[in-house]
């Protein structure tokens, strides 16, 4: 049954944030080219705007873009191959049987969305392009939502994308989980865009909704293969943990409308106790990374029933360890945010009143967020409100903006 434009436009929009990464995925094993397997998703998603506001949204809505783009990347293949051997060989392969296996290995980790990951993570690259082509691939981020990760400018992270694409495609770049020290290699960046892919989901940039599930649920996935197949990694493990943690208490970060709802005062009977167990576990395989340390840190908050029994001692002592390890003014406000609940307001302020001046937090909404608590907290409400105030002009989340807001007006 054929829909109204704009209801096809939010059908696409919506199904594209949640397949892209799978769909980009399954393209590139075809195309070996991780730039023109970002291009067809973008025409898959061009035509489903086009064809599905006459013949309705398909009751497999993923599937159907999948098909789309693979077909797309079949004619690809077609018109580039020179002999017509090899184009029938091609066509034939792609078209009427699996997609050749990999080679044997004993640790073969067989998972295109992990293959996407290690590819986009090569060495080719540096650092910070490795983790913008890979939050842009895999966690389907706008190019303002990897700025706000990276606390930097758009046009910044823009051109870094648009390098990374060309260097992998002109390097000939495999689509494949590397082996042995190959692997170790690219680790340290997959943990950082797994976890940077699940912040964003956990806690989303803009919109209309606090949470992205379908992110967090990628991430979740992706750690947990990882740690499967690499027992002896304990950042690893240490990143499932985390992620395990934090995921159990989706359910009760939001009210019936999508509000915000504190640690304070979020029900913990909604916590969810398997996840907490896996964490549990996986935090008895952990290391003493950065990744295990905030494991920690969230085991102690999974660890008690009530929220008065939270040991922010220990905690402040973790991010402590955690700052010595990774120094982060993101950090050190944690770690103020900690001491302010273990010695109070008064002791944490001047350690948030030194981060006033950190460039990459001039634009952070937590920074005034966490300032505007603590001097409610010491009966300081004037200026308490006009933090609150600073810290809504700033978010782009509107769940976010509207309990700013609140608190702002409550004072």
């Amino acid at each position: 049954m054929a829909v109204t434009a704009v209801d096809a436009a939010q059908a696409v929009e919506a199904v594209f944030r949640i397949e892209s990464a799978k769909i980009i995925a399954g393209v590139t094993r075809i195309v070996r080219d991780v730039g023109i397997a970002e291009e067809i998703a973008q025409d898959a998603l061009v035509t489903a705007l086009e064809q599905w506001p006459e013949s309705g949204v398909p009751d497999r809505p993923g599937a159907w873009l999948m098909a789309t783009a693979k077909h797309r990347a079949i004619d690809l293949v077609r018109r580039k191959e020179t002999y017509a051997r090899k184009l029938a060989e091609v066509g034939r392969t792609l078209e009427d049987e699996p997609p050749p296996a990999e080679p044997a290995e004993p640790d073969d980790i067989d998972d295109d969305l992990l293959r996407l990951i290690f590819t986009a993570c090569h060495p080719v690259l540096a650092t910070e392009a490795r983790i913008a082509l890979t939050l842009r691939l895999v966690g389907g981020l706008t190019t303002q939502e990897i700025a706000r990760a990276f606390l930097a400018s758009e046009s910044t992270v823009a051109q870094r994308i648009v390098r990374a694409k060309r260097t992998l495609a002109k390097a000939g770049v495999p689509f494949e989980v590397p082996y042995g020290a190959d692997r170790d290699a690219r680790l340290s960046s997959v943990l950082e865009v797994i976890y940077l892919v699940f912040n964003e989901g956990y806690s989303a940039t803009y919109g209309d909704d606090l949470v992205r599930p379908a992110l967090c649920e990628d991430a979740l996935r992706l750690a947990r293969v990882l740690a499967a197949h690499m027992p002896e990694e304990g950042e690893v493990h240490g990143l499932a943990a985390l992620l395990e943690f934090q995921a159990s208490r989706t359910a009760a970060r939001t009210g019936p409308d999508g509000e915000p709802v504190l640690l304070a005062d979020q029900n913990r009977a909604r916590w969810n106790r398997l996840l907490i167990a896996r964490g549990v576990r996986a935090m008895n395989r952990a290391g003493s990374g950065p990744y295990s340390l905030q494991a920690a840190i969230a085991g102690c908050h999974a660890a008690v029933v009530r929220y008065e029994d939270t040991d922010w001692a220990r905690i402040a002592t973790l991010y402590g360890r955690l700052a010595q390890l990774t120094p982060s003014p993101v950090v050190e406000l944690n770690r103020a945010v900690a001491v302010s609940m273990a010695d109070g307001p008064a002791a944490a302020l001047p350690l948030v009143d030194a981060l006033a001046e950190e460039p990459a937090l001039s634009a952070y909404h937590l920074l005034p967020s966490v300032r505007g608590d603590l001097l409610e907290r010491l009966g300081r409400p004037r200026e308490a409100r006009a933090e609150f105030e600073r810290a809504a002009s700033l978010t782009r989340n509107e769940q976010e903006r509207t309990l700013l807001l609140r608190r702002a007006a409550r004072l």
